[in-house]
């Protein structure tokens, strides 16, 4: 792949995607968000691959979409950004396999909401992370009106996004909208962890419980929920690493 604004590597069924435009603070061009998901093609159809972790080179995750390129586009040219922005989170949302945003420095913005996008966030204590849209008179997007509401509840939800008001990595994890917040030196390692013990489970089940949990977050009944719940089970249970997953969960029981 010709990756020009990430770098991409892959280690014991853990892809990461590291932003890769430091000297921007890992500000988001369309160049980024057509190598990133250039990137995640590539971790879906790897069936090695079993988690994506995504975090950012330097002292930011991201600091948001490029004002420079910002400043000349047309409102058609910025249509088109908003849109690979909204495909982008899509992408990160539907993925099929868990990600794991390692939120380094600061997630502003679009960086903000790409994170939000990840299934699981976790940050070094003094990362900065917020939504400056109403200072500089711009909207959320990416999704990011439900995903934060979901997680932290409406009544804080509004507080961030009005205010602008960006929190240190032990807020977040205070108040839900990160995982776990740790020292900075230690955050890759405990990243990388966590993948590990994600990636040491069965891929079809994972992609199955991902799957419900998005269904979870939509429009569907919980009939519908509950129904697809049964036949995720019979369809985990049909597959031939069953008994084998099985017998390991039965050997580690009489250690």
């Amino acid at each position: 792949m010709d990756l020009e604004c990430i770098i991409y590597h892959k280690q014991e069924g853990v892809a990461v995607i590291r932003l890769n435009r430091p000297q921007v603070l890992n500000a988001m061009n369309k160049r980024l968000w057509l190598d990133m998901q250039a990137a995640l093609d590539d971790a879906r159809a790897d069936d090695g691959i079993k988690v994506v972790v995504v975090t950012g080179e330097g002292r930011a995750f991201s600091t948001g979409a490029d004002l420079k390129e910002s400043k000349t586009r047309s409102i058609e040219d910025y249509r088109d950004y908003l849109v690979s922005l909204q495909e982008a989170s899509r992408a990160i949302i539907r993925f099929e396999k868990p990600t794991i945003a390692a939120i380094n420095g600061y997630a502003i913005g679009s960086g903000y909401e790409l994170a939000l996008a990840c299934d699981i966030r976790i940050a070094a204590e003094a990362a900065k992370i917020g939504s400056p849209e109403a200072k500089v008179t711009s909207s959320v997007t990416g999704g990011a009106f439900r995903l934060v509401q979901d997680l932290i509840g409406p009544g804080k939800a509004r507080e961030l996004l009005f205010t602008g008001e960006y929190i240190d990595g032990t807020e977040a994890q205070r108040i839900g909208l990160v995982n776990r917040a740790v020292p900075a030196e230690e955050l890759m390692e405990t990243v990388m962890e966590m993948a590990a013990k994600i990636a040491a489970n069965s891929a079809f089940s994972l992609k199955m419980i991902k799957k419900g949990l998005n269904m979870a977050m939509g429009e569907t009944s919980l009939e519908a929920l509950m129904d697809f719940e049964v036949e995720a089970c019979l369809a985990c249970v049909s597959t031939k690493e069953r008994q084998s997953s099985l017998k390991e969960f039965e050997d580690r029981k009489k250690e």
